[in-house]
């Protein structure tokens, strides 16, 4: 299932209070898709590292009642009140005693003494076998317990995403010249660094920074390998090569277009942020001149950055004119 997707399910199991868990690889994203859907809902979310656990410190240490009973004091990072995501992150890779210190919780929402919250909901996730990542093979009971959704990078989600985070434009337009470059892991190598939705936002991180001319190889390299480096430092210095967008929209109708598929995905990147109604009518002129597939991608993206432009003539002109492929 993509993001959006995934998504879209956790929402309705959290209404019904259903647990879940979220199987993916290696960098996809599933710890931030849950922070992202607490925040959304204003949840609160508590982030428990289940592999951190031993088996008692679920249940908290005994003591002595008014009774003469043994009662249990539950841990403090358990939630006691309000509404929320209780997250068990990494469930599968916690030692199997620990899994089983799960079974009641997930199950009766209970441990021992301790009762979750009417407002709690329980999500886990965790690294699929196959991925050759640290797991336990998860019990069948354990497992049973729960609805499992599998989590597979997506690139337009990624890019709706990246849009609303400030990843560096020159990123978003590489991964759309090479989108199977987003999440490349290969679990039968044994790559320290690998091209993911997680170590992409670090390229953007960096890049952000200003490195240094001569680190940032050794920087991009670290976070996403050797041959993802190499092709997207190839994309940077293509893209150098560039007009300026002013001369772009200055004259629309006459500059010399790019011949390399890659740099004219950067160029319709970099038009498409400088999108408005006023510069509608140049952005449409340069569409016309560009193949299909391009001046869709650049029509596109100026929409989804000034969404009034569609009501202008220059767009509708443009819709009209490629009517036969927009159908």
């Amino acid at each position: 299932m993509r993001p959006s997707e995934i998504a879209s399910a956790i929402e309705t199991l959290i209404t019904v209070k259903q647990p879940a868990f979220i199987w993916g690889a290696p960098g996809v994203g599933k710890s931030q898709i849950v922070a992202q859907l607490a925040a959304k809902h204003d949840l609160k979310l508590v982030d428990i590292r289940a592999v951190l656990l031993d088996p008692v410190d679920l249940r908290g240490i005994p003591r002595i009642d008014d009774e003469g009973k043994t009662a249990w004091c539950a841990p403090s990072f358990l939630p006691t009140e309000g509404n929320g995501i209780l997250f068990l992150d990494e469930l599968n890779t916690a030692p199997p005693l620990v899994q089983a210190a799960c079974y009641q919780l997930i199950l009766d929402r209970k441990l021992g003494e301790y009762e979750l919250p009417e407002g709690w909901s329980i999500i886990a996730a965790g690294n699929r076998e196959s991925d050759k990542a640290v797991t336990h093979r998860m019990p069948s009971a354990l497992a049973n317990r729960m609805v499992h959704l599998d989590f597979e990078a997506d690139l337009d989600d990624w890019l709706l995403w990246a849009d609303n985070n400030e990843v560096v434009p020159s990123l978003k337009a590489f991964l759309r010249f090479r989108p199977t470059l987003l999440h490349a892991f290969d679990p039968k190598k044994n790559a320290k660094a690998f091209p993911s939705p997680r170590s992409w936002e670090f390229v953007s991180t960096i890049l952000a920074a200003k490195p240094s001319n001569s680190t940032i190889k050794a920087l991009i390299t670290g976070a996403v390998g050797e041959g993802a480096a190499t092709e997207y430092l190839a994309f940077l210095t293509a893209c150098d090569q560039l007009p300026s967008v002013e001369e772009v929209l200055t004259s629309p109708d006459t500059i010399e277009l790019p011949d390399d598929p890659a740099v004219v995905y950067a160029l319709c990147e970099s038009v498409a942020r400088e999108a408005s109604d006023d510069v509608i009518p140049q952005i449409a002129v340069l569409a016309a001149r560009l193949p299909i597939e391009f001046s869709v991608l650049l029509m596109r993206d100026s929409a989804a950055t000034s969404p009034s432009i569609v009501e202008t003539p220059s767009f509708a002109n443009w819709a009209y004119a490629n009517s036969d492929i927009l159908v």
